[in-house]
This record gives C-alpha cells, structure tokens and sequence, in this order.
C-alpha cells in the first residue's frame, strides 16, 4: 500500500479494496440509481409528448422537434456546470442543487401555459439532468477498483428500468388523463432524490483530495463498521502524496489546477487523437439512441401521413405505445450483452462490431416495411445501441489518467448533448416533411464513422488499471 510508505500509508482504493462492496455501497447504488431512473423517465417522456403537442398546440414539425432539443441545450449548460460545482463544493452539494432544479422545473412543467413557457421549463429540467455524471462519479468513488466495471453495468440498467417504467406510465396516463399528468408523474423519482438526500454521505475521495482526511476516515470507517470489515492500518493519503513520495517530490495539487490547464492536457499530443475520436464516437452514439428513440414513435406515422392518410392518422392514437413500449424492452438484451462481452472480448471491438451490426439492422428502413417489420427491426436496432452506450460510458472515463478524468469525460459527454440536439430535426422533421431515406441514410453515415472512430482510438483498457499518468495511459494497444 501507498507507495514509498512502506504499508504505513494507505490510499482510499486500498481502502475500498479491504472494506470491499457490501451493505453500504449497495445503499449508494440505490440512490445513484434512483437517480439514474429519474433521468430515464425525463429523457423518455420528449417522445411521448411530442406528437401529442403538435396536434394540441397545432406545431410544425421544427417547433416539436425544438421541444427536445431545449433539454440537450440544457444539459450541455449543467454538464459543465455541475462537474464544476461538485469539484469546488462536494459531489453531495452538487446532486443536491441538481434534484432540486430537475425536481421543482419537471414538475412546474406540467402547469405549463403555452409553447413557449414549456419550451423554457424543460430547458431548465435538462440544465439538472446535465448533473448526472456527477452522479456517476459519486457512485464510482465509493466501489473497489476490481468491481467497477460489473457495478457500471448494473448502474446502467436503472435507466432501462427508468426507460421501460416510463413507457409503462406513459401508455396508461397519455390516453386517459393526458400529457400533464405524465409529466407530473414523471417527477416523482426526482422528489425521492430529495427526500434521501441527508442519508447520503461525501465522496471519501473527494475529501481525500482536498486534505479533509479526518471527514474521509470518518466515512470509512462508517463503511467498515456496516460492511463488517476494518479499514486498513496506516495513514490515510492521497493518490497524489503517493505518487509525489514514489518520485520523492513535492505533493502536486492536480485537483486544483485551472481549467485551461486541463483542457490543454487534453489536447497534448498524447491525448489529442484518443479526445477528438472520441467526441465523435459521443456525438454519433447520442445521436443514434435518441434517434432510435423518435424514430419509434415516428418512422410509421410519418409514413402513413406522406401516403396521404393524414385525416386517418389525425384521428387515430398520437403515439403507438405499444411499439414504443416493445422497443424500449430492447435495452435489456443490450445490457446482457455488455456483460458478456465488455471484459471478454474487450471495450472498441464490441462497440464497433455492434455500430456495424446497427447499420444492418436499419438499412432496410431506407424502403417502405410493414408495422411489425419495422418494430423487429427498431428493436434490434436498440439492442446494439444500447450496448455501445453503456460499453461508452465504461470505456471514456478509462481512457483519461486521473488529473484529466472528468474534464475528458464531460467534455465528451458535451459532444453527445449535442447529437442529442440535432438528433430531433433528422428523427422527427425529416420524416414528417417525407424524407424518411434522407433520415435513415443520415442514421447510417453517422453509425458508421463512429464504429470506425473508436476502433481508431490506439487505447484498449480491457484488463488495465486506472492510470495517474498521461503517457503511460495513452500506450497503443
């Protein structure tokens, strides 16, 4: 332990290593992934209420694409104002300033007026929502360095647990009560965050890091005490302190240097190639999963509209939520696949092999199919991307050494608020306006140059551990 301590000195992932995952991180995979769900069912909900909305509110199909996009506009806002927040003031006060704005905008929606207050209320709920990488980091200091990538994938599944509860709701509400109820019940999730927020503990390495180690000891020891396990014998000290006594120098405070700094790092020569991939792999996945998304709810309406039935589809539901609602079950499969690959077979090639795969899958929807052949193909469709999501936000924050970490992940997780931004006006305008092969063939250009953009990435971290140092992390494979 700890370096050139000689097992006097211990680090907080030695210390996780002894106490190892039981009763207390199950406690904080539980809140994380309320949070996780209440994102989900956020996120979810724009493909219901869409549709419904452009009839009520007799809207173009710009105006309801823009409905969307106003929450990847938002979430590019919280995605780096969070991160900076829970740097300078806690992970704890972070999570907390963005249920509260999730929470409170969510559910004010639902009172919503008109358009154009809408338009601004779920603009807010996605500055929250771009808080959940936060989340993420929370949940990921807390669970030992071997468990981490299992514990991800667990993670993960809250949001199709998220996706498929929202379909549910929204299938037995949008028909009867209408899409104010929806979004209503959609922000409950977000006020359980509130009400189990004083249980939660700080990150013990967040503490670590800013030299609060009796604050840290204090909540490893609460892990030890609830686990059943002791924290290991020693002093506590940073990753920092350890790497600065193996160098005999002085401790670097690479926590605290300036954000030019680190975005400089991220574009040094190391870093430059692997950063720049993969934003384009971020924005090409986003762009497919919330298209794939739309294209549930709009691939056979569109159609039916431009074969001139548009009284019979005016009259008929505005959402086939039964198609939704099979599509949507497509993730777990998706999740299954992960586990069974991500730590065999390795992060790029699973992902690319499944953007490869996706791009078969919807190539027939360039031609006019039947409902249920559309829905199969849809589905599979979600599978592979599905897998690749989650495969992606295992594979980033691996990527980058820990004085980089987060402003690699969040700078790419930025790229993917924007996929998601665009993503409305090619899954939704396109096909209303009749342009379904235009659609489908943007769909496949950008499925494919991300599939060719993480196999370029020189870095496979299948097997390897975390890295402090930018040259050894970025080693070709």
């Amino acid at each position: 332990m700890g370096g050139g301590g000689g097992g006097d000195t211990f680090t907080v992932d030695d210390a996780l290593l002894t106490l190892g995952f039981g009763k207390y991180q199950y406690f904080v995979l539980a809140y994380a992934a309320l949070a996780w769900v209440s994102e989900a069912m956020e996120m979810m909900l724009l493909s219901f209420i869409g549709p419904v909305l452009k009839r009520i509110w007799r809207l173009s199909a710009k105006e309801q694409s823009l409905i969307t996009s106003v929450v990847f506009i938002g979430m590019l806002v919280g995605a780096y104002s969070w991160g900076v927040i829970a740097d300078k003031y806690g992970r704890r006060k972070g999570f907390l300033m963005t249920a509260l704005v999730t929470t409170l905008a969510g559910f004010m929606s639902s009172f919503s007026p008109n358009y154009a207050t809408l338009l601004v209320l779920r603009c807010v709920v996605g500055i929250g929502l771009g808080g959940g990488p936060v989340l993420c980091s929370w949940l990921l200091e807390f669970i030992p360095p071997p468990n981490r990538g299992t514990w991800m994938v667990v993670f993960q599944a809250f949001w199709t647990v998220g996706a498929v509860f929202e379909a549910s709701i929204a299938w037995a509400v949008m028909p009867t009560l209408g899409w104010r109820w929806l979004l209503a019940f959609s922000s409950i999730p977000s006020f359980g965050l509130l009400i189990f927020y004083l249980c939660t503990p700080e990150s013990p390495r967040y503490l670590c890091l800013n030299g609060k180690i009796k604050e840290a000891m204090t909540i490893l020891d609460r892990i030890a005490k609830v686990n059943g396990t002791e924290v290991p014998s020693g002093t506590l000290v940073s990753d920092d302190d350890v790497v600065a006594s193996d160098q005999d120098s002085t401790p670097t405070k690479r926590h605290k240097q300036g954000a030019l700094t680190t975005i400089l790092k991220l574009l040094s020569r190391e870093l430059i190639r692997p950063t720049l991939l993969l934003w384009v792999v971020f924005f090409g996945n986003s762009f497919s999963y919330y298209g794939l998304v739309l294209l549930t709810t709009e691939l056979n309406a569109g159609r039916s509209a431009c074969a001139g039935h548009k009284v019979k589809a005016e009259e008929t539901d505005d959402v086939n939520y039964k198609d939704v609602f099979i599509t949507t079950f497509a993730e777990f499969p998706g999740l299954i696949i992960v586990a069974l690959t991500v730590d065999r077979v390795g992060r790029r090639l699973s992902m690319a092999v499944l953007f490869f795969i996706c791009c078969v899958l919807i190539f027939p929807l360039v031609f006019q199919q039947s409902e249920m052949v559309t829905t199969g193909l849809l589905f599979g469709s979600r599978i592979c991307i599905t897998a690749t999501f989650t495969t992606l936000f295992i594979y980033a924050p691996e990527i980058y050494p820990t004085a980089v970490r987060s402003t690699g992940f969040g700078a790419a997780s930025s790229m993917g608020r924007i996929g998601g931004m665009v993503c409305p006006y090619v899954a939704v305008a396109l096909v209303q306006g009749c342009h379904e092969t235009a659609a489908i063939g943007m769909f496949e250009v950008i499925i494919i140059l991300s599939g060719v953009s993480i196999l370029l990435i020189p870095i496979e971290t299948k097997g390897r551990k975390l890295s402090d140092d930018v040259k050894q992390k970025c080693q070709p494979v």
